[in-house]
């Protein structure tokens, strides 16, 4: 049985893939909570606080590869940028698509009272 530290770490490290509409496979992670507080620091607090923006900045930045060439985590808000971009709205749409079906996987499995 595996203790719930050890489910969160088991989680933390899993690898997903979606295949975008432009035919691009994109392999992406769940971030942890040092990722999130790393992109928080290249958000900056006027940026961390904009909904729509963080929402896309995270589907980016859980991208660690497009088409097997590893995808760097970005450090600065023109990085960010410039990843945002290269996935374009196919990317992006595939990511969070992806995550969607695992979320909804995962709900499927819980079982009542745990």
């Amino acid at each position: 049985m595996m203790t719930p530290s050890g489910r969160l770490l088991a989680d933390a490290a899993r690898i997903y893939t979606a295949i975008d509409a432009s035919g691009r496979r994109v392999t992406f992670r769940r971030l942890d909570a040092l990722d999130r507080l790393r992109l928080f620091k290249v958000l900056g607090s006027e940026l961390s606080l904009n909904a729509p923006y963080l929402g896309m900045a995270l589907l980016a930045c859980s991208v660690s590869a497009i088409d097997d060439v590893p995808v760097p985590p970005p450090v600065t808000e023109d990085q960010l940028e410039s990843l945002v971009r290269r996935l374009g709205d196919d990317g992006i749409a595939a990511v969070a698509d992806a995550l969607d079906a695992v979320d909804s996987a995962e709900a499927g499995k819980a079982q009542p009272g745990n």
